[in-house]
Order: C-alpha cells, then structure tokens, then sequence
C-alpha cells in the first residue's frame, strides 16, 4: 500500500483536513491567521497536511478553560471518572485500525507496532478503571485518645504532559487516562512530528467528554517544542509537568519546574544492554536481542544499544545475530513482512552516520550494516541499515544514547564484570539478561545487579506492560508513569486527624493550658 492510499483511506475518518487546528480549549481553535507547521511522512518525505501552531494567547486561554474545568471535575466521585475513562477507552477500539495507521504514516512505525500504541491506550483505560476504585489511604494509630489519624489522596490540577514523537499518543494515555481518573485535567504539548495523531486522539476522546456532558478534560496545545514547553515548565496553574523526551531538554524542565516548586515526571534518554551468559536458550536471547535492537528502527527509549556477550559464546552469538540483521526487512511499515521502517527524519540518519564514525574512529569495528538504505520508490524517505559493531564499553560513544538502530557489542568472563560494563553509563532506563544460571539471574537482579529502572530477565529490554511502573534511574529521570503507583504522582496526599473526644491532648505529652 503505498502512503497517498493510506492517507486517503484514514484522514477522513480521523476527521482530519488538509490544514488542521492544534488548539483545542473545549473548542477546537480557527485555522485563519495563524502560523502552520507541515507534517512530513517520513516513509516517502511527502506531506501530509498543515497544522496550526498556538500563541501565547492561546495558551493561556488553554490553561484558563482547564481552569475551569478541574473545578467540577474534582468533585465527582471517581468511580464515575472512572467509567467516563471506561468509555473512552472502548471510543479508542473503534478507531484502532485508522489511527494505528496514522501512526505508521506519520512517524513511520509498521502497522503491527502501530495498532500497539493504540492498543496500549485502551489498556491504560482499563487500567485506569480499576484504579478509580482503589485510590487507597492509610488508616494510622494516632498517639492521643480519642483520636483518629488517616490519609487521603486528592486531585492535583492541571498537569501538563509533553511527548515524544516515538511513542505519540500511547505516553499521553499513560498520564491522561490515569490524571481522569484521579480527577485532573491534562495540558498536551505533542511533539511537532506526530502532531496530526495528536489531533486525531484529541477529537476521539473529547467526544465521549461532551456526549457525557462533563467539561472539557483533555486540551491540546501544538507550537514549537522550545516555545510551549518553556510556558509549561515555568506555569504555576500546571503543578505536574510529565515529560518524555532528551536528557537536555529534560533537565532544563526540572530546573525551570523546580524554581516554582511544582513536580516533575521525567522519562529521558536510555542507553539499555542485554546481557547474554553462557547457559542461555539461544533462540530466545537472540530473538530477544534482535526485536530489542531493530523494533521502532532503534527509536525507541528501550531499545536495545548495547549488548553484553559470555566470552564462550560470543562468536557463535555473534553470526547467528549477524544473520539476522542481514534477513531483516526494511522499508514501507505500511507493507507486510517489514520489521524495520525509517528514522524519524533526515537529522536521524545524519545522526546514525555520524555515530557510526565516531564508533569507528574511537576503535570499534563496524561488522555489518550502518550506511543509508535506498528503498526503492521511497528516495525521500530516511532509511538505514541497522549497524553491528563491535565495541570497548569505555569508548565515549557507546556510553551516549543514538536514537537508530545502532547495536554495540562488547565481551565479558564473569558475571561480576558483564555488571560493571552494564552499569557504567550515564543512563539507567531499562536492562534484560538471557540466561539460565539462578545464580547469575538473581545476582542480576540483586542490589549489586542492574542499576536501572526496569530489570528483565529472559526477555528484552523493549516491550513494557502497562501494569508495571515505567521509568528510570540516573540521567533517564527517575520518573514512573503508566501502572503499579505510578497514580501518586497525579494526586496529593492528605494527612488528617479527628478529634472526637472531649478534652485537647497535644502529641509528644506538650503542655498548653489556657485558664
């Protein structure tokens, strides 16, 4: 299928149009006057449509409409949120298939991994139903008689939520649908290159808002990365500002959140290894391994860019791996049978190139892959041969993170030492090891074991389930989002205490008597 096709197919059901708002304040802004970005497809370089971009003007009216509408949506019961969160999640099943195909025209993604993302969303809403009902707090023993002492969570605000293009509406879901039912409203900033889904996802689920009469919950803000996100970060009506993105720009967030003293959700770069021991099941690790390094064509923050190879093992490993990557499809992610579709933009392959010097250039060897791709048909797009290369863990460049399908693989005696070469960069996001030692799974997984965020063991570093915390530690953030608590984060807590006696007892045996 090639891309005018698709896009044919899709852009009237997603009610999209040659030029689009990319504003909605419970009202979806005017298109006249107002600057546009064009959204490129990165399979063939052909455009897609315009998008208008906010002023600040729009932004702020954004910002006082949400206002507005977390007045009333603090107050109803969260069961009820709840169920609204229920419905559209079941709204998001109708339109799977368009919108999975968005995804795929828009940055690139195959179809299979696209219908995941929306798939993803719909998770999270059930999820998030669930949670609606189990908001829980403590009951704790209070020292003075005739006292009670419990905590309660309540709504936070306004939270902002400012994503990636990698992943363009799943993370938004993970904060969105959780922030619903905890009773919050949710600012979206999306990234500039899977705007058009942004827009799309937005007119999806604010229809279930508006045919079950509650305000406007979810506001869109699309402009200049830069620009909006500055007025976030420094915006005190946003008290939660999650955001998915570099280690650059998300510790210019933090720093501009933290002067007001609001909170931050951080999900930044990671630099994931595998590691392969010995007495594993090679056929699970090397498919492990190659889904990891070749799934999002290295896009996304879990993808596999390092691998960590037993000593024993490495050469076998090694050609079988080698194998792979030179079977492997690249191409349209629209046609079946391929697994590898384009990087983002022309800056992502000059990126990969650059990388692969430098590896180069540092010592490592290149043994297979690397160059750009010409996929016939689709000259304008922006693909590349995943790389192999052989490395030494101390080279700066495999301890920098390359958003392309750059697998650097470096060799280890002990477990001891496949663990100091694992831990030794500056990321801490996601990590696998493939084995069927005990011991060296547990010691893995032991406090001198992976120093990350996530930890897996017999499976790869990319594929996160929705029930689990998603985050990591170090330069990637330390942030948590989607299941498990991660729901604290879009709530405040409360502590409070009952008297229901007839004296005043202070705690700590204080004195304070007033004749």
């Amino acid at each position: 299928m090639n891309i005018t096709e698709a896009k044919k197919q899709i852009m009237g059901k997603l009610e999209l149009d040659d030029v689009n708002s990319g504003i909605f304040y419970g009202e979806w802004a005017k298109i006249e006057g107002r600057d546009t970005m064009v959204s490129y497809s990165p399979i063939d370089g052909s455009q897609i449509a315009e998008v208008t971009m906010a002023t600040e003007g729009d932004y702020q009216k954004v910002l006082d409409r949400a206002q507005e509408s977390f007045k009333i949506w603090r107050d109803i019961p969260a069961p009820q949120r709840g169920l609204l969160v229920k419905e559209i999640g079941n709204e998001l099943r109708k339109y799977k298939t368009a919108l999975g195909k968005l995804v795929s025209i828009e940055v690139g993604k195959t179809i299979v991994e696209g219908e995941g993302e929306v798939q993803e969303m719909i998770d999270i809403a059930d999820f998030a139903l669930g949670l609606s009902r189990q908001f829980y707090g403590l009951t704790i023993v209070s020292e003075r008689p005739h006292h009670r002492m419990y905590e309660q969570w309540l709504p936070l605000g306004s939270i902002g939520v400012i994503t990636s293009f990698n992943f363009p509406c799943a993370v938004w879901a993970w904060n969105a649908m959780i922030a619903a039912a905890a009773g919050d409203i949710c600012v979206w900033k999306p990234s500039s290159k899977g705007a058009l889904i942004a827009i799309a996802t937005t007119k999806i689920v604010n229809r279930v808002v508006e045919k079950f009469g509650y305000p406007p919950l979810f506001f869109l803000v699309v402009g200049r990365g830069r620009e909006v996100g500055e007025w976030m970060a420094n915006d005190p009506a946003l008290p939660l500002i999650s955001f998915t993105g570099s280690i650059p720009t998300g510790k210019r967030i933090a720093e501009n959140v933290a002067k007001r003293l609001g909170r931050t959700i951080l999900e930044l770069g990671g630099n994931n290894a595998a590691i392969v021991t010995d007495q594993t099941d090679m056929t699970i690790a090397l498919r492990g391994v190659a889904f990891g390094a070749l799934a999002t064509a290295g896009q996304r923050c879990t993808t596999t860019r390092r691998l960590i190879l037993h000593q024993a093992i490495y050469d076998e490993f090694l050609t079988k791996l080698k194998n792979i990557f030179e079977k492997v499809k690249i191409g349209n992610p629209l046609e079946p049978g391929v697994l590898v579709g384009p990087l983002i933009d022309e800056k992502a392959v000059e990126n990969h190139l650059n990388a692969i010097q430098q590896a180069i250039h540092q010592g490592g060897k290149l043994i297979f892959g690397g160059e750009k791709a010409n996929i016939p048909g689709l000259e304008n797009g922006h693909y590349v041969i995943p790389a192999l290369i052989e490395a030494n863990p101390d080279m700066d460049i495999v301890k920098e993170e390359t958003f392309a399908p750059i697998l650097y693989v470096m060799k280890y005696r002990t477990i001891e030492e496949a663990l100091e070469i694992h831990n030794n960069v500056p990321q801490g996001l996601s990590s696998a090891i493939f084995t069927n030692n005990l011991r060296d799974e547990e010691y893995f997984l032991s406090p001198s074991g992976s120093d990350c965020g996530i930890a897996n063991a017999n499976t790869s570093t990319a594929g996160a389930e929705i029930g689990g915390a998603f985050g990591g530690e170090k330069e990637t953030g330390g942030g948590r989002e989607s299941g498990s608590d991660a729901w604290k984060n879009y709530m405040r807590r409360q502590t409070v205490t009952i008297n229901y006696g007839k004296d005043l007892p202070l705690s700590q045996g204080v004195k304070f008597d007033i004749d």
